[in-house]
């Protein structure tokens, strides 16, 4: 009620002072002698100087998203499709060297870097598919500054995997066909503050390397329920990160904005109550409170997190059918549920924060239109790799390689999901000491 009084005063206030501004002026230019042809010309005089500054805010984003699109462009992209072992050992801990390893944050050298060459950080796109209950991890990265880097170390981290580069990619098969398909799309960012760290590998007891047949595999619900897809239906799940680094002037940003370690810091200092005076006299007890387990668990997490290479993570979810008759409801909840996986409670969590579903569609979009635009809007950018957001809402969120390696890992050999398809037989080089010339007769 109070925000009603408030809209309904502001909108009788704001004619009000118009027109008290208006009389103003009325009566200051009937009582002087006031030339407006002077004034302009005055101001025409003056124009040139103010014009560059005004013509620099009107262009600089313009120009930003420019030359960071050619240097986007230039780089080039490919998809790898990544095909699992038979055996897989080893915890998420490869998959985070991994993700450290591919961390580039191409930061510029010169103002000629940043402001015309567009030099800036590059996105990559880490997938996990299911067309028609086929599940498939992908991988879409700059073809210049990542693929080689992520093969290597996918490589080395994985023996037995294989890696192939896609000719055609796999979005390809799904054009926007009005009446004929439809789909869903949501957006799934943090649920609290960037510096605290959701349930990880870690948390899990896989960094103690347990028996296989022991570990509890986070991604397993989800890769068993996008196995269940009908020929249809495609569910895909998105992992869109870019190295998270420092914002300046000289990097090609107009606002100066630091890491996440100053809001670490700070959190930590809010949790142990350091900000607030000790009492000088020694005989009076300390009152600042004890903390408790939990909390000494969360302050050991953040700085155990924020010690390591971060990303700006946003995640898209997308349920799709190519039937738009056949349009299942169910296979949207179990999908989104898989990422309570990672949820601690009074820490931190993964939840929806955008979704292309109108509320109260009856009073919004009475005509469809806009759910249909959104819809048609969230393909192109899936198949584009970019993430916007809807407000301030999901924004992406900084995620540190251990987080990332526990969304986002080889799974282990104890899934054994029938739509996971791994290779069949590996791949052994010959060995080192086979004779080599002509054999004596």
């Amino acid at each position: 009620m109070k925000d009603f009084f408030a809209s309904i005063f502001g909108v009788i206030l704001i004619p009000i002072c118009f027109g008290v501004i208006a009389l103003v002026w009325w009566v200051l230019f009937r009582n002087t002698d006031f030339s407006i042809a002077s004034t302009l010309g005055f101001g025409l005089l003056l124009l040139p100087l103010f014009l560059p500054f005004v013509l620099y805010y009107l262009t600089y984003d313009r120009w930003m998203e420019f030359v960071h699109g050619m240097f986007s462009y230039e780089q080039g992209r490919t998809t790898l499709r990544i095909k699992l072992p038979q055996e897989v050992l080893k915890s998420p801990e490869a998959m985070e060297s991994v993700f450290a390893q591919i961390y580039n944050p191409n930061g510029s050298d010169t103002l000629w870097q940043a402001y015309i060459d567009g030099k800036c950080p590059l996105v990559s796109s880490f997938e996990i598919v299911s067309i028609g209950g086929d599940v498939r991890f992908y991988a879409n990265v700059p073809k210049k500054k990542i693929k080689n880097a992520l093969e290597a170390q996918l490589y080395a981290q994985y023996p037995g995997i294989e890696i192939e580069e896609e000719l055609l990619d796999y979005t390809a098969e799904v054009q926007w066909q009005e009446g004929e398909m439809d789909l869903m799309s949501f957006h799934i960012v943090k649920k609290e503050d960037d510096v605290l760290p959701i349930k990880t590998y870690i948390d899990y007891g896989h960094d103690k390397t347990p028996k296989e047949e022991l570990k509890f595999e986070p991604m397993a619900p989800l890769i068993e329920h996008m196995s269940k897809a009908k020929l249809h239906e495609r569910l895909y799940v998105q992992i869109l990160c870019t190295p998270h680094a420092k914002k300046e002037f000289k990097g090609g940003s107009r606002v100066t904005k630091g890491t996440w370690e100053k809001a670490a810091t700070d959190k930590i200092n809010d949790m142990l109550k350091r900000d607030k005076p000790k009492s000088a006299d020694p005989d009076e007890p300390d009152d600042r409170p004890t903390l408790t387990m939990h909390e000494r668990d969360t302050v050991a997490a953040i700085e155990r997190n924020v010690g390591k290479y971060a990303f700006e993570v946003g995640i898209r979810a997308m349920y799709i059918t190519l039937d738009a008759t056949q349009f299942d409801g169910e296979m949207i909840g179990p999908m989104l549920k898989s990422f309570s996986q990672y949820d601690i409670l009074n820490r931190n969590g993964l939840g929806v924060r955008y979704k292309t579903e109108i509320d109260y569609a009856m009073f919004r979009d009475y005509s469809g239109g806009k759910q249909k635009g959104m819809k048609r809007a969230e393909l192109e950018a899936y198949k584009l790799r970019s993430y916007g957001p809807d407000g301030d809402a999901d924004i992406a969120k900084v995620m540190s390689v251990e987080e990332l390696a526990t969304i986002y890992h080889i799974p282990g050999s104890s899934v054994l999901t029938p739509g996971l398809s791994r290779i069949s037989s590996t791949r052994r080089n010959a060995p080192s000491n086979l004779p080599t010339g002509e054999l004596p007769i």
